[in-house]
């Protein structure tokens, strides 16, 4: 398979893209730890989600 003159543009441009793509696929991932740390943080320190509430007890 021959891409012509544009080889080297065209193989760096899919490196990059590939790398772009990792970048955010770990920051992602480093994300969704800190989010679920800091959840297990407020549950412990007694703080209840809105969504886990009933009717009854808003009033």
């Amino acid at each position: 398979m021959s891409l012509g003159p544009y080889t080297s543009f065209i193989v760096t441009s899919y490196l990059l893209a590939a790398i772009v793509v990792l970048m955010l696929i770990a920051w992602i991932a480093v994300d969704y730890r800190r989010q679920k740390q800091r959840l297990r943080e407020l549950d412990a320190s007694g703080m209840t989600r809105r969504s886990g509430r009933s009717a009854a007890d808003i009033r």
